[in-house]
This record gives C-alpha cells, structure tokens and sequence, in this order.
C-alpha cells in the first residue's frame, strides 16, 4: 500500500516476503540528505533561543482559553449549528462508511485494488490530521456510529464514571496503532472487516449503555480529531459562539481530563515506532527474532509507548518536586505534548498522504492498479520540511508549557521550574531527528 523510498525497497521487499508488516516510517539516511550535524544544532539552537526569548520576555499567562475569539457572523454560526446542516454531514459519514464496507465484502482482496486499506489507513488516520486543524473536531460531525446509534438511544442511559476520563479512546488508539504498525495481513479484507466488527460492537454497547457521550470519551478517531482540533484556528467559546482564536488559546482550553497523558503518550510513541520500523537493523531484527516478527514488532511498540510515558512522567516528578503546590503535574502540562504529536505526525505522514491519498481516490472512482503520483518534494525538501515539522511542533510545546508554567509557579521559579520540561523537549527532539537519520 505504502510508497518507500528506493534506497530501502529491497529491505521492504524482503520483510514483505516474510510476511513483515509495513509501516509508514519516513526512511533512513541514506535516501535523507541531511547532515546530522546541522540538524541537531539547528533544533538545539531553536529551542534554547525560544526558551532564553520566553524567560526574559513572557512574564506572564497571556493566553485566555475558551474564553478568547472572535465570534464568526451570526447567519455563519446558524448555518453551522443547524440541524439540517448535522444531519448532512452525518449522513456524509454514514454513506463513506457504507462504500468503505462495500469494498471490503465485494472489493477484491488486494491493496493495489481496493481503496478500503488506503481509506482507513491513509484518508482516515492521516487525513483527520488536516481537517481537524482546518475545521475543528471533524470526526464528531462525521462519525457514522453516531448516526447508527442516534436510530435507537438509550432512554435513561447511565453517567459515564468521573475516573473513565478518556483512557478507552488511549487504548483504542494503541491497539489501532497495533493494527496498523505490527498486525501481519493489516491490509487483508478479512483482518479490516474483524477490526471493523470488534470496533463497531465496542462503540455501539458502550453507547447503548451511556448514551451519546460514549463516543466523546472513547471512540479513537474522534478523540483523536478532537485533540488535533485543540491547535485549530476555529473552535468554540465557553458560551458556546463558534470564534477564530489563536490556536494557543484553544491549546490552552484543553481538558486536563483522566486519559489525556496516556492518550498522548500513544500518539507520540506509536510515530516514534513508525520511524523505527523502517529502519533495516530493525526489521532485521524481527527477522532474526526468536519470538517472531509479530511477536517482537508487538513489545516494540508497547516499549516505544512506554519510553514516551516514562520520560514524561520522569518530568512531571521533576515538576512535582520543583512546586509541591503543583498537585496535577502529569495532566497540568500535557497539552504541550500536542503540537510535538503533531509535528511527528507531519514529519512521519506527510509523504504518504501526498501519494497514496489520491491514489486512494482514484482506485475509489474504479481505476484497478492506479499509480501513485510523484511527491510534491525531492528528497532534500523532504528531509528538510520533516525536521522543520519536528522543530516547531517542540518550540510550540515549549511556548504553550511556559505560558502555563508562570500561571501555575511563583514569579520567582516560573523560569527554573519548567527546566524539566525543556529538558524533556530536547529528548523527544533529539529522539524524533534520530529515527529520520539513524
């Protein structure tokens, strides 16, 4: 399904003839012209710089949350809000759906075939990323169980527990990730329709029981768009007016609500697996195993996970102990994570939504075998808009954390009490440049 750059297309070939699966990783050095020199000195030295610039010149909180923007005219906001507009968006969802399960029954089980695989995998999971910062939480408005569930709600549907958070949606995503990044046959119709199945009657039951807001806590895709939408330009007041804002003020509105850092922490590791895979000493590696490709490939990405959570939750403990005031560290600081997710998620995806994306469209429309285009970039401006995506989306990080940093701690420490987190955004940056050039 996926397009690779030539200089690792025999290591593909050979883990695809072993029944490997493929991930979307954006290649290794030898097809990036990057020296790593000037990579880890260009991200080192953009960090420091904005690091020293906020201490000196942001002194204090300056974003407002869902309490800033700039209400869109009024006939806009009706049109947004009114029914007919919802339920055709919804029946937009349901009918994509419908063609998406189509393929999959009548299609022919070939990913150079059939759109479905490209559907999920590419206008889905990759396309969600920019709708939702375009347009907002997307997936809300489009998400065809909705529609099956809105059919029959529940009379008296039982309150979700204060504690659920939105740790279904976490694990949700990981085991997603699972199917896409490890599951060997991910392509398969036989293993998207089970997937389809399992997913579907998950969603359905949660929602019969708990009604409509099943789907805001722990359905994947949507908390997933939700999140992405919280670094949006369009997004929605406390008083409920629909408003262009800076997207560090709807950044800053993000619910510090159970599940968000482990939420997180699967975007985040889940990208930096994808990185890894397409790395030949590691699919060697699941070659050589003796617990098998799956097997390794499955501890891989669990461990992957595990280092993102763990060395967040080394610098909440760093927080904690700089400001024993501080009694949410782990969720008073996670939103900062998202533009770094972000970032991965454009430095890792960018590629495969530019060529497979269409080429997803045209088999749509009945083409059998349709080619990929050529991308956009050479492989020098590849390279060079990944580590920009990289970069940013950390000095993003590092601005939204400082703004909540001199918020939260005393004039006197605001500066010295986020070092933990700036030591922490070096490592994922340092980590993230790596899997583009090791």
């Amino acid at each position: 399904m996926t397009a690779f750059p030539l200089p690792v297309a025999a290591a593909h070939a050979h883990a695809e003839s072993l029944g490997l699966p493929l991930a979307h990783g954006v290649g290794s050095r030898h097809d990036l012209p990057l020296s790593p020199f000037y990579a880890y000195a260009g991200a080192f030295t953009a960090l420091l710089v904005s690091f020293l610039a906020l201490g000196l010149l942001w002194s204090s909180s300056r974003f407002r949350g869902d309490l800033a923007g700039r209400p869109l005219p009024a006939p806009l906001q009706r049109v947004a809000d009114a029914p007919a507009t919802r339920a055709a968006l919804r029946l937009l969802g349901a009918a994509a759906a419908l063609l998406f399960v189509l393929h999959l029954l009548l299609g022919p089980d070939d990913p150079d075939r059939n759109p479905a695989p490209g559907a999920l995998y590419v206008l889905l999971w990759v396309g969600l990323v920019p709708a939702s910062l375009l347009l907002g939480p997307v997936w809300r408005l489009l998400n065809p169980l909705r529609a099956v569930h809105a059919l029959r709600p529940p009379r008296h549907p039982r309150p979700l527990p204060a504690a659920l958070g939105i740790r279904p949606a976490a694990v949700g995503l990981l085991l997603f990730t699972w199917l896409e990044l490890v599951a060997p046959d991910n392509a398969s119709t036989t293993t998207l329709l089970t997937a389809l199945a399992v997913h579907t009657a998950v969603q359905l039951v949660g929602a019969a029981r708990h009604g409509d807001r099943w789907f805001a806590h722990a359905d994947p895709f949507e908390v997933y768009s939700s999140l992405l939408a919280r670094l949006s330009p369009l997004g929605r007041r406390a008083d409920g007016r629909l408003v262009l804002r800076s997207p560090f003020d709807s950044l800053d509105s993000t619910p510090q609500t159970p599940g968000l850092v482990a939420t997180v922490c699967v975007l985040l590791g889940s990208t930096a697996y994808d990185g890894l895979s397409d790395n030949p000493r590691w699919i060697t590696t699941l070659q050589t195993s003796p617990l098998g490709p799956t097997t390794t490939a499955t501890l891989g990405l669990l461990a992957a996970v595990a280092l993102a959570a763990a060395c967040y939750g080394l610098c909440a403990g760093a927080l904690r102990l700089t400001n024993r005031e501080l009694t949410t560290p782990l969720t008073s600081f996670a939103h900062s994570l998202l533009p770094i997710a972000l970032g991965y998620l454009v430095a890792h995806y960018f590629s495969l939504f530019v060529t497979e994306g269409p080429r997803t469209v045209i088999m749509a429309a009945g083409t059998d075998n349709a080619l990929a285009p050529a991308p956009p970039l050479g492989p020098g401006g590849l390279a060079t808009l990944q580590v920009a995506a990289i970069v940013t989306g950390h000095v993003l990080g590092v601005v939204a954390a400082h703004d909540r940093s001199v918020r939260l701690f005393p004039p006197d420490r605001a500066v010295a009490g986020q070092l933990p987190l700036f030591a922490l955004m070096i490592a994922y940056t340092l980590g993230g440049i790596g899997l583009l050039i090791a």
